[in-house]
């Protein structure tokens, strides 16, 4: 396993420990900062967050979309990375426990939506990856009976993602609607 970036477009991390610990507080600030107030988030509030100054701030990150593209990467970066540390699981824990952490990522991508270029190829190069993350996930399910053989992984995150844009009652509501959707991907019973 490599420390190198699974997702083209990932911002290499400082090889200083003290910078690479700054460069690590932005980003975990960030991510909150983005998830609570959205793309326009104050950058002084970040680098407060994180224990930083402004300027230390700017010489990672010199724009706030480099910011935000950086997030959003990180972020699609451990999905892939948490697919690869699932094999051990039996395959429909391993595939629910990857989808669960795609909710995850799913709540963070939609907070920085308006911040991202979506036509970029690093945008398509960061859909490609989560796509390939999940593939043998889903393909080992399917093996083992647990998953619908007529699926593939683009129609699961598509229902995953949908479910997501909906705005529940609470958590338990979401949760159960995640629930009917991940019994849908399991095949009919006879």
């Amino acid at each position: 396993m490599t420390d190198a970036p699974l997702v083209p477009g990932v911002v290499a991390r400082p090889l200083r420990a003290d910078a690479r610990r700054n460069f690590e507080s932005v980003l975990a600030a960030a991510r909150d900062a983005f998830a609570t107030n959205g793309p326009d988030a104050s950058l002084e509030d970040i680098a407060r967050r994180a224990g930083v100054g402004i300027a230390t701030l700017y010489r990672n990150f010199s724009t706030r979309a480099s910011l935000i593209e950086a997030v959003y990467f990180d972020e699609v970066d451990a999905l892939c990375r948490a697919a690869e540390h699932l094999g051990e699981l039996p395959p429909w824990e391993a595939l629910i426990a990857w989808l669960r952490r795609f909710v995850n990522y799913a709540t963070t991508k939609r907070a920085l939506l308006d911040g991202l270029n979506r036509d970029s190829d690093m945008f398509r190069n960061a859909k490609y990856a989560m796509f390939e993350a999940g593939k043998p996930l889903l393909a080992r399910a399917q093996a083992s009976g647990d998953a619908r053989a007529d699926v593939e992984i683009a129609d699961v995150l598509f229902l995953i993602s949908g479910l997501l844009s909906v705005s529940y009652a609470d958590d338990e509501q979401r949760e159960r609607v995640l629930g009917l959707a991940l019994d849908g991907i399991r095949p009919p019973r006879p």
